[in-house]
């Protein structure tokens, strides 16, 4: 037997690794403002590039994309070249990746400071940067690819089938949600509209969790746990079975984001089925994953990362029991739109993503610089930090959450609502916020120990960049005739990922498919026009300054819902002029989809200008820039001609001539407002942003019948 020499690359690790320390840091000290924010408005700093709108998605982006996407490839990288006893299949590649990434993080984060948005959540980035994520992930995907088809062991370890997973499915997820028509460098409109690309939004938005916050850290866990614990993973079939039915099952769940909405009934039917059978392939995971320590737990008390493990992975099983219960119905009525959404999104976060995180980093970094971590009093420092500090972000958010969900529904012995003014619920709530953010600012010091103990343990040791290894050749045997199926398809990466790509390409296409071809799913409504050129261009400005993060468009059908909001519950022939769709999935403020023609002109300028002037106690940031800035009608001849592109019917008549009817619209608000002592010239933006929310739902009456 032919014994190979070859050196495993550390040092890509190392880059990885650090980047994740960095833009830890940075996406958690951009949450712990955004979280200050939502009870102290002066935290929005009274600029545009700070306000809410735009830093809650550069939070998101970097948490998601920035330190757990850095994580990801830190932990790929480390465990691959090791599972399958070989480098990376490219240096060049390797370098080329790092640096893509970084690059595209960096243009995130200005682009979203900006402005810059495509307004879908997780998906904000515009299209130039899309492409660039495109790329560099085609680059990873020919570099793990490579790597496993050259490897030297003959069986692709369970940890392998997650990366391939998690390589293919996040591809066809972001090629398919990023398709639209370019305006300019920075601006483009989705291809799709309203209900469709709310099902293609949130088809994306469930499972860019599932398959880059949830399938490459279970590879991860298959990988480190074992190695930490000193055992061999509790159940090889289970395994399997895991797997399997994980990413088949977990593709179909995307709609339980839009229960009571104007989603066809059928999907969320669909949704929901699949969400509640989620729970048997999510906790097997769970599961195999804690009985791994089964018989180690003496060891647990005393290794940190053990420890870290333990409650990460308990928080898996958390978050995944949480998430199909909320997809029933009964408890969506309730559930959504409140803060229990965002404390069941950071127990996956902070527990299950962070925590996994912070053990294999303090497993990876002393033997990559070949010495021991500089304190272990530390990690426990920071487990106990990080874990405190996710109960003090997560109690108080279920609490909020109930607190909110009960109070919008509660109705008087005479039948009237409650509580009308949704502005006192609001309030109500402020304190278990100001918690929140006392929880957050616990979590980012246990990080800020990390990140301490990390860089001492990189000062006592050296970086073994090229860390020498030898292996035997693959032998290139098929087996046995009586193999067990599994292992034989373990032998066989390139047919084990275009199954991969079939099951999980199953669900989607059942889903989008008909939604996209049956004419009947989305009914169309007469009296439902194309926005006028104004309204077209405030749509964008309210998209740009991120309203829809805390202001929905999606009255659900239900009483304590059309009551308060004085008007029809949506109808799917509303949307289907919206490119993209603008509902939103969280109420910090009321529901605006029937605010148009609630209020007078003045007041929309009053509480753009100081929301607490028209609204004593509102926490929603001031927009005075929009009153000094001139609108750019530049563009309005492109974005009409895109939007009749994509199939609105707007005429060559009303394209050519769309700025003169802007400038009669605008014109005929400046009036209104002068009427009322407010002197503004027709050209800001503000005017066209006063005219979207004037329009806003404004396009049918109660009663209205759809027609097909």
């Amino acid at each position: 037997m032919q014994i190979e020499k070859f050196n495993y690359d550390n040092k890509i690790v190392r880059d990885f690794a650090l980047a994740t320390l960095i833009f830890g840091v940075v996406g958690m000290l951009v949450g712990l403002l955004a979280a200050i924010q939502l009870y102290e408005p002066a935290a929005n700093l009274g600029n545009q590039y700070t306000s809410f709108g735009r830093i809650r998605p550069l939070h998101t982006n970097a948490i998601i994309f920035a330190f757990v996407g850095n994580a990801i490839f830190m932990g790929i990288y480390y465990s691959l070249q090791r599972l399958c006893k070989a480098r990376m299949f490219s240096d060049v590649l390797s370098r080329i990746h790092f640096w893509g990434w970084q690059l595209i993080i960096a243009l995130a984060a200005v682009s979203l400071l900006l402005g810059y948005t495509t307004g879908k959540e997780y998906a904000e980035l515009e299209w130039p940067i899309d492409i660039m994520i495109a790329l560099v992930w085609v680059t990873f995907g020919i570099n793990m690819i490579g790597t496993i088809v050259k490897r030297r062991e003959k069986q692709m370890y369970v940890a392998i089938w997650f990366y391939i997973a998690t390589l293919v499915t996040v591809a066809v997820l972001h090629i398919v949600n990023s398709l639209e028509l370019p305006i300019s460098l920075t601006k483009s409109y989705s291809i799709y509209a309203g209900v469709q690309d709310a099902l293609v939004q949130w088809w994306y938005g469930h499972n860019a969790v599932a398959f880059f916050l949830t399938t490459p850290f279970l590879g991860m866990m298959y990988y480190f746990l074992p190695k930490a614990a000193g055992r061999p993973v509790y159940s090889y079939k289970l395994s399997i079975l895991h797997f399997w039915s994980l990413i088949f099952l977990y593709i179909w769940a995307g709609p339980h984001h839009l229960l009571y909405s104007s989603l066809p009934d059928w999907a969320q039917s669909l949704g929901v089925a699949f969400s509640i059978m989620l729970i048997a392939p999510s906790w097997g995971g769970m599961v195999n994953g804690l009985l791994t320590l089964r018989g180690a737990w003496d060891k647990v008390r005393d290794e940190p990362i053990l420890k870290m493990f333990a409650v990460g992975i308990t928080a898996y099983g958390m978050a995944t029991f949480e998430g199909p219960l909320l997809s029933l119905k009964n408890v969506n009525a309730i559930a959504h739109f409140i803060d229990w959404i965002v404390g069941h999104v950071h127990v996956g976060a902070l527990g299950w993503n962070g925590l996994l995180t912070f053990a294999i980093i303090y497993w990876i970094i002393p033997r990559i610089y070949n010495t021991t971590i500089y304190s272990k009093k530390l990690m426990n420092v920071h487990f106990w930090l990080a874990t405190l500090g996710i109960v003090f972000y997560a109690i108080p958010m279920y609490w909020s959450g109930f607190t909110q969900g009960l109070m919008w529904k509660e109705f008087t012995p005479e039948g009237t609502l409650q509580y009308p003014e949704f502005l006192k619920i609001t309030l109500k709530i402020l304190p278990l916020h100001m918690l929140r953010s006392f929880g957050g600012a616990l979590y980012l010091s246990g990080f800020l120990v990390l990140i301490y103990n990390v860089v001492k343990t990189i000062r006592q040791g050296k970086l073994v960049a090229n860390e020498a290894a030898e292996a035997p050749a693959i032998e290139k045997s098929m087996g046995h005739g009586s193999e067990f199926w599994h292992a034989i398809l373990e032998r066989k990466p390139i047919t084990f990922t275009v199954l991969a790509i079939l099951v999980i390409v199953v669900g989607g296409a059942v889903e989008l498919i008909p939604t996209f071809t049956i004419k009947s799913n989305i009914p169309t409504i007469a009296s439902v026009k194309p926005y006028t050129p104004l309204e077209l261009q405030g749509r964008d400005i309210y998209q740009r300054e991120g309203c829809n993060t805390c202001h929905t468009q999606w009255i659900r059908p239900f009483r304590s819902e059309t009551e308060r909001y004085m008007g029809e519950y949506s109808k799917a022939g509303e949307f289907v002029y919206d490119h993209p769709f603008l509902w939103g999935s969280k109420r910090t403020g009321p529901d605006l989809m029937r605010i148009g023609g609630k209020y007078p002109d003045s007041w929309h300028y009053h509480h753009m200008i100081d929301p607490r002037t028209m609204s004593p106690g509102s926490i929603m940031p001031q927009y005075s820039w929009l009153a000094e800035q001139d609108l750019d009608i530049s563009t309005t001849p492109k974005k009409l001609k895109a939007m009749k592109t994509l199939g609105v019917p707007y005429t060559e008549y009303e394209i050519d001539n769309g700025n003169v009817s802007l400038k009669v619209q605008a014109d005929a608000i400046t009036a209104n407002l002068k009427k009322e002592g407010i002197v503004m010239e027709s050209q800001k933006e503000l005017v066209a942003v006063i005219a979207y929310l004037q329009r806003m739902g404004t396009d049918i009456k109660k009663q209205t019948t759809a027609s097909n």
